[in-house]
């Protein structure tokens, strides 16, 4: 595999390393939210693309800074602070409860103090990270892998953030489901959201779906739908939307995920996987936007009119 490539995600043994991803970035990602300053749509909590892995950017602390970044070419998870700080764990194949007591140990050398709830949300079974010895498969070249997809994924995803004028999310990392994503906003309240995630408060959803939406981005997939995906949904969903006629032709609508997915195996392999991305991401949103009434000449940039001089968006 070069860097140049779009990896695969579907050769078994990916879905164990995945797992214990999953409850890495949780128990990172719930450190931000611990310490961060609370954002509307809980964009306090999200973990970046980097060049090197996922990092929580710089997180107040006190009067200083923390970073946290998973490093998925040395495969460490480093640990610096505005002070001069640094330290870092190895990232191997160990139980995710001994993971767990050796960060908060890093933690507490930093004197940083983090009160999170501590076990996973957004998943079924929940297990207190400090009793967690099921997930513990860390294989390098799968979580590099996955890196990579996110990484060039997330250069297409910026380059259609920058078409919108309206309010619009960073592309970040939710790592409730580890999926990259971006929102779009039609500047209008929507119907509080009714919830039913597992083990999620209501009031999670409630608040990031508290406007109207059309968001897109990437999944890896989990143990009830493991096919990785690009992935489009409007909430509220406007009536017809199912039923809406969106390109490439491999797309679909799941009734299951209720959102319409591009089979990242299939694009992956195209003469064009970036062309074909855009493709879906514009379709399914010109599908959402119209159906659902949104003043799409207001919220969309024009052909053409992006200012004189600004760099090219995506390079091929």
């Amino acid at each position: 595999m070069t860097p140049s490539q779009w990896p695969t995600l579907q050769i078994p043994g990916w879905q164990e390393t995945r797992g214990t991803l999953l409850m890495l970035t949780q128990i990172v990602g719930k450190t931000r939210l611990a310490l961060a300053p609370f954002q509307n749509h809980w964009w306090h909590v999200p973990l970046y693309l980097s060049s090197r892995g996922l990092t929580t950017s710089a997180i107040p602390w006190r009067e200083h800074s923390l970073e946290i970044e998973f490093d998925f070419i040395k495969h460490q998870l480093e640990v610096r602070s505005s002070l001069g700080q640094k330290a870092s764990l190895p990232l191997v194949s160990r139980p995710v409860a001994n993971f767990f007591r050796d960060y908060l140990a890093l933690l507490e050398s930093f004197n940083v103090h983090a009160h999170f709830l501590k076990r996973p949300v957004e998943v079924v079974e929940s297990i207190q990270f400090e009793r967690d010895f099921k997930h513990g498969t860390y294989d390098p070249e799968w979580a590099n892998a996955h890196w990579r997809v996110m990484l060039r994924m997330r250069n297409v995803l910026e380059r259609f953030r920058g078409e919108f004028i309206g309010k619009a999310s960073p592309v970040h990392m939710f790592w409730g489901a580890l999926d990259l994503a971006v929102t779009r906003f039609s500047g209008r309240a929507a119907p509080r959201h009714p919830g039913g995630v597992p083990n999620c408060p209501n009031y999670v959803m409630e608040e990031a779906y508290s406007h109207e939406v059309s968001s897109a981005g990437f999944w890896a997939g989990d143990d009830s739908f493991p096919e990785a995906i690009v992935y489009s949904y409007a909430y509220p969903e406007p009536e017809g939307l199912a039923s809406a006629a969106v390109s490439p032709k491999e797309a679909r609508y799941d009734g299951k995920l209720r959102e319409f997915v591009l089979p990242y195996e299939k694009v992956r392999l195209d003469e064009n996987p970036e062309a074909r991305i855009l493709e879906f991401l514009h379709s399914t949103y010109a599908a959402a936007a119209t159906l659902g009434g949104w003043d799409r000449s207001a919220l969309e940039r024009a052909a053409g009119s992006t200012p004189p001089g600004a760099a090219p968006a995506l390079h091929s």
